[in-house]
């Protein structure tokens, strides 16, 4: 039995506390998002350009069909995570793209997180109502 290799990159991105494994094969640009399509899973089209926005910096869209696994978090951390995904998977089909990507921020893993809640404290910062008497 013949094994045959699939030509494929992958990339791990993450955002707040959302997870999201990329992988690019060359393609006609077909978008899988945990197993739906890209418009049925990111319905809002901000959402949607803030994903494909490694693609158009590099205009590479429609060379790819892209296969998304995405968890945790809402579906703006989502985004984020699956774009940054997106930007390492390009740089590892080639790493010439680096410069292009770098320029746009889109290789900058955004470092904001919620912050915890202290004890004592209805929020993280918030205080209780002061009452003098």
């Amino acid at each position: 039995m013949a094994t045959t290799t699939i030509e494929q990159y992958h990339g791990v991105g993450r955002r707040k506390t959302s997870v999201a494994r990329v992988f690019l094969r060359p393609g006609t640009g077909v978008w899988e998002v945990n197993g739906r399509s890209l418009a049925e899973y990111f319905p809002r089209l901000a959402h949607q350009q803030h994903v494909q926005e490694p693609l158009v910096a590099t205009q590479l869209q429609g060379h790819f069909d892209i296969k998304v696994n995405v968890t945790g978090g809402g579906q703006t951390g989502q985004a984020g995570a699956v774009r940054l995904g997106i930007a390492r998977a390009l740089l590892a089909y080639d790493p010439e793209l680096r410069g292009t990507l770098r320029q746009r921020g889109l290789l900058t893993r955004d470092p904001r997180e919620v912050e915890r809640k202290k004890p004592g404290r209805p929020g993280a910062r918030k205080r209780f109502q002061f009452s003098k008497r």
